[in-house]
Parts: C-alpha cells; sequence; structure tokens
C-alpha cells in the first residue's frame, strides 16, 4: 500500500486479510487494520477491525491474567469504537491513566448525555482502576439497562462481579454473553475461574479443558487448569499443567510457586538452575520475580541449604511487602476498639439477637496454623460438610460501614465497623445471619446439617458473628508462634495476608490475635473451642473426641481417617491433609532460628508464655 489511490481490489483484499487474522493473532489483525488507515485514514471497515482488535488482545491479556494490560486494551478499544471528541478525549485520559481526567470529563458529558452507555461504561472503568467496584458495579448496571445487548458492558459487569467474591453472580452473566459466542475463550476462562469459586470442580475442570483444546498457547490458563486439578487431588495431571505453563513462558515465576506450593513436590536441579536463571534476567518483573524467590526458598529448604532458603524468602518478601499497603498500627487499633466495644454488657443487652440457625462451624486463627487439618477432620464426619476459606463475614462487615458511609446526611462522625454494630437492631442482625447463610449456601453441595467456613481472618469478626449467628461453633486453632508464623513467611499468598511479608508484622498480627481472642474467652466464657496443634498430633484421638463434643456431634472413626476422605481442598495444605498426621514438620521453623530474632522480639512474652496467654 503506497498512497491513497490503492486499488478497490488490494483495499477489500488488506481488509479480508485483517479479518481473517482476527481469530488467529489480534496483534497482527491491529496492525493490518493501521496500515490501512495510514493510506486511507478514517476507512470504516479499518476503523471497525481497529476497534475489535483491541477488544480481542484485551481479551487475550485478561486471559493472561494481565490485569493492566487488558486494561490499557480495552480502553484503546473504548476509543476506537467512539467518535465523539469529548469521550475520545476522556478514553485517551485513560489509556494514559489519568484517571482523575478521565473521570472528570465523563461526568461533565453525562450531565448534558445521561444515557450514552458508551460513557456509562467508561465511568465505570473509571471506578473499577480505584477499585471503587460497588459504584462500578451501579454504573454497569445502568448501562445494560439501557444497552442489554452491550456485550463489552456485560463482560465488565461479570469482571466486577467476580472481583467482588460474587461468583455466581458473575456465572449468570457470562453464560448470557456465551449464548452469542459460545466459543469465546475469554468468557469460558472466566466461567472455568467462577465455576471454581463456587466449589463445582468438576465442571470447572471440564471448562479449562475446553478452552485448552482450541486454544492451547495459553500459559496462564495452564497454570489455572494445574490450581483447579490440585483442588480436585489430581496432583500428576496438576504437576503437567504447571510444567507446561513454564514451558510456554519460562519466565513465569507464580507457575514455579504453583508447584513448590504442592507442598509434598520437589524440584529437579534443572529446575533449580533454571528458576535462578531467570532470576538473573533484568526484564524480569517484579511479580514474577517475588514468585521465584518463594519458589526458590522452598527448593533450597528442601535440600537442607537454610542459609540460601531464608535468603530467597527474604528478597521474595520484602519485593512482596513494598507493594502492598499494610499498618501493624491499624490492626492493633482495631483490636482495641473490638474489644472496647464487645464487652459483657454489650451481648448481656443483645440476648436472643441474631439468626438461630447452627451451621456454621467457623475455623478462626492465622494461616498455617492447622485450620485444614481441622476443616479436614470435621468434613470426614458425615454430618459436616467443607467448604472453603468463605469471604462472606468480611463482606458483610465491610458493607455496614460502607452503608453508614452512604447513608443521607452523614458526616464526619458517622459509625464506622465495628462500632456500627452497635446501632444493629434485633431484626437487622437476624437479616444479616440468614444472609450470610443464604450467600453460603450455593458452596454446600450435601444434604449435611453442619458446614465449615475457615477463612483464618474471621478471628477478627468474633463479637459481629456472635450477635448475628449466636449459635454456630466458633474454633480457634492455634499453632506454637515462631512454627506458624515462620510457616506465613514461607508462604506467598495469592490475595490478602498482607502482615505476612515482614516479620516484625507477623508477630505482632499473632499478639493482636491472642489478645482478642483472651478477650472474647473474658466475656464470652466457653463460647470459643481451642485446638492447640501440637496437641492434635500428640493425642488425636483424645483431642478429635473433643473437638466433636464441642459440635455436638457423636464422635465417628472416620475423623481419625481423615486422610481417606475424597474432596476438593483449596488451600496451601491440600496435599498434607491427605496424608495421615506425621510430626516432622513440628519444629521445622528451628532450621532458620538464627534469622528470626525481630519475630521473637515483636512476639514477646506470647511466645515467652506459650501455650499460656500473658495478661493484656
Amino acid at each position: 500500500m503506497s498512497g491513497a489511490a490503492e486499488p478497490v481490489g488490494s483495499l477489500q483484499t488488506a481488509l479480508a486479510q485483517a479479518q481473517r487474522l482476527l481469530t488467529q493473532d489480534p496483534r497482527l489483525a491491529l496492525a493490518q487494520a493501521d496500515e490501512i488507515l495510514k493510506v486511507i485514514p478514517h476507512q470504516p471497515q479499518a476503523l471497525l477491525l481497529q476497534g475489535i482488535a483491541w477488544r480481542a488482545i484485551g481479551d487475550e491479556l485478561s486471559r493472561h491474567g494481565d490485569v493492566a494490560g487488558a486494561d490499557a486494551a480495552y480502553a484503546r478499544y473504548i476509543r476506537s469504537s467512539t467518535k465523539d471528541p469529548q469521550l475520545l478525549q476522556a478514553a485517551s485520559a485513560l489509556i494514559e491513566n489519568r484517571i482523575p481526567e478521565a473521570e472528570a470529563r465523563l461526568r461533565e458529558f453525562l450531565k448534558v448525555h445521561p444515557t450514552d452507555v458508551t460513557a456509562i461504561r467508561m465511568l465505570a472503568e473509571v471506578a473499577a482502576r480505584l477499585r471503587r467496584y460497588a459504584d462500578a458495579e451501579t454504573l454497569l448496571t445502568r448501562c445494560l439497562e439501557l444497552a442489554p445487548g452491550f456485550a463489552a458492558a456485560r463482560h465488565n459487569y461479570a469482571v466486577v462481579l467476580h472481583r467482588q467474591n460474587r461468583p455466581a453472580e458473575a456465572l449468570t452473566q457470562i453464560e448470557l454473553l456465551l449464548q452469542h459466542e459460545p466459543g469465546n475463550p475469554g468468557y469460558l476462562n472466566m466461567k472455568a475461574a467462577a465455576l471454581a469459586k463456587i466449589g463445582e470442580f468438576a465442571q470447572s475442570l471440564e471448562t479449562y479443558a475446553q478452552v485448552l483444546s482450541t486454544h492451547p498457547r495459553q500459559p496462564k490458563v495452564w497454570m489455572s487448569y494445574g490450581h483447579a486439578l490440585k483442588t480436585a487431588n489430581r496432583l500428576p495431571e496438576s504437576i503437567d499443567a504447571y510444567r507446561q505453563s513454564i514451558a510456554q513462558m519460562p519466565g513465569l515465576g507464580e507457575a514455579y510457586w504453583s508447584l513448590a506450593n504442592l507442598k509434598t513436590f520437589r524440584f529437579t536441579p534443572q529446575e533449580t538452575a533454571a528458576m535462578g536463571a531467570q532470576l538473573q534476567r533484568p526484564e524480569i518483573g517484579d511479580e514474577d520475580r517475588y514468585h521465584l524467590h518463594f519458589a526458590l526458598g522452598k527448593a533450597y529448604e528442601d535440600e537442607g541449604r537454610y542459609a540460601q532458603s531464608f535468603e530467597h524468602y527474604r528478597q521474595g518478601n520484602e519485593l512482596r511487602r513494598a507493594g502492598v499497603h499494610y499498618d501493624a498500627d491499624e490492626t492493633t487499633r482495631n483490636v482495641q476498639r473490638s474489644k472496647r466495644l464487645f464487652t459483657t454488657d454489650f451481648f448481656a443487652q443483645r440476648a436472643g439477637f441474631g439468626c438461630p440457625a447452627a451451621d456454621p462451624i467457623f475455623i478462626v486463627s492465622l494461616p498455617r496454623s492447622g485450620s485444614t487439618l481441622l476443616e479436614q477432620i470435621l468434613a470426614s464426619h458425615p454430618s459436616v460438610e467443607g467448604t472453603m476459606e468463605l469471604a462472606d463475614i468480611s463482606v458483610l462487615a465491610k458493607s455496614l460501614g460502607r452503608s453508614a458511609a452512604e447513608a443521607p446526611g452523614a458526616g464526619a462522625d458517622y459509625a464506622e465497623y465495628p462500632e456500627v454494630v452497635a446501632a444493629l437492631s434485633r431484626a437487622a442482625s437476624r437479616t444479616l445471619g440468614e444472609r450470610y447463610l443464604e450467600q453460603t449456601r450455593i458452596q454446600r453441595k450435601s444434604a449435611a446439617p453442619f458446614f465449615v467456613d475457615k477463612m483464618p481472618n474471621n478471628f477478627a469478626h468474633i463479637g459481629f458473628i456472635q450477635l448475628i449467628l449466636p449459635n454456630a461453633r466458633i474454633i480457634d486453632a492455634r499453632r506454637h508462634p515462631l512454627a506458624c508464623c515462620f510457616s506465613g513467611y514461607k508462604q506467598h499468598f495469592a490475595r490478602g495476608q498482607h502482615f505476612s511479608y515482614r516479620l516484625e508484622d507477623l508477630g505482632r498480627y499473632y499478639r493482636d490475635y491472642v489478645e482478642l481472642l483472651a478477650h472474647y474467652d473474658r466475656v464470652l466464657p466457653g463460647r470459643i473451642h481451642r485446638v492447640f496443634y501440637e496437641s492434635m498430633i500428640d493425642d488425636t484421638e483424645g483431642e478429635v473426641r473433643r473437638l466433636l463434643a464441642y459440635c455436638g456431634l457423636p464422635f465417628d472413626e472416620r475423623c481419625l481417617r481423615f486422610y481417606e476422605t475424597d474432596r476438593a481442598v483449596r488451600t496451601a495444605s491440600s496435599q498434607q491433609v491427605r496424608q495421615p498426621i506425621f510430626k516432622e514438620g513440628l519444629d521445622q521453623w528451628r532450621h532458620y532460628e538464627p534469622w528470626l530474632g525481630a519475630l521473637k522480639d515483636a512476639l514477646g512474652p506470647v511466645l515467652s508464655g506459650y501455650p499460656a496467654v500473658p495478661e493484656f
């Protein structure tokens, strides 16, 4: 193509070639469309192809887990699909991540054009970038009311729902999208992830396999497939999937960490060397780098090279800590606020509040405390169903604070969580308990009368749980402070647990947890059943009998053979709890004791007095 007078036949050939490339390689399709537009500016079909290519690139980056890259590609798609100068300026601001400017331009535009669905969707994108997912959801709901067939907006809506931990609702939107594009790999990948979130692992695995059968060059999809296979206890296939991911993307640190995170897996010398070589590449990003450090920490630990192991754990944690916000003082303040609010009188004045159902069994703790072992033991009883670490209590608690802040007339003195809990009426507390049961019902696949919610961080919400679900069981899984905290330090968590990336933060968090649980022991005596991990190892049958008695359940021998129970387990301990109890891991932290001074100092009397609790 050399000039504007290009023959029509050549133009049609170029357009047809771009159209064919869309299904094979959208980047090449985009390049072809760009070439056409250089020669014939504003050529309508080329502009259309350019927009579709950007959307396809966004879908591909989304499948690969590149959220920022996908957002940028979708912004370019929006710019390509609009002709209004004001919206073009807003789209340009989005592409260049000038978020305040984009938001201001869009709000001004919508004052004049309140039903413009492109602008509404763009403003939702701004909200999502700022993690204001509730705002993004409201905007996208309005967008789809005005234009139910707006597929791009519906895809955004599904993503926002998924990011808010509402996979069942996201799945509904994905199914609507798949009615029109049944083979779309981006939609299918999100469907597989949502199915796994609601515990439908067989369907999730089928969907991942469907995506990979038609789009096999997807390293991050292979990795997600590996996660699902691991959860379903298909270990050899899981390992193969992770290795397939690495073969396609040798610098993908998360795939190496996923192998290490199997806990029972051992790297070959060649794999250890390959990870070291990847770390030498200057272009490796921080995310891949810290995953590689965590994986190498595990590889060297298995070889007994503890100094090298600790150095990799230290570097991985340092990199990870730099990318998250965590304020240990804020955690301490929240503990003190809960202690002031949730007193003996508080609960006495609210006797009879909440939903009376006794279905949930909450296991609270720190991560890596033995909580998955307790869940597996309980889930081996015919009356108990194991689910996973459910975020519903935390989401309900946060919604109270958000509702208070958004209430008409709310000023600077509005009640935040946990203080806002004091304003709940008898009816409201019952409604919240019922809402929790309704939201978690999708996780329950059997007719068992009880189910386990083992989100460890729920220890911060015990007062709230007591108010809305006064008959739920609460079990505290406690492990030696150094064993628990250092095990957390070695663990890279997919999300949350930001306290775990500094030894000082870990020690303070453990101390705050012990202090808050000691408070509830005083104001709600006998309410919480405590299981010490070391006692469970030493006297398994005695501890299991006491645990079942607390839950009001008859003893069942199957709980002692918990490792025979075939169920999906979605934590780092998934392979360990499929083996009989062993003592080898009790003192693994001692290999690293020379480097744990900061942790010991932060723990203070909680460490020196363990298992006794100091006076707070």
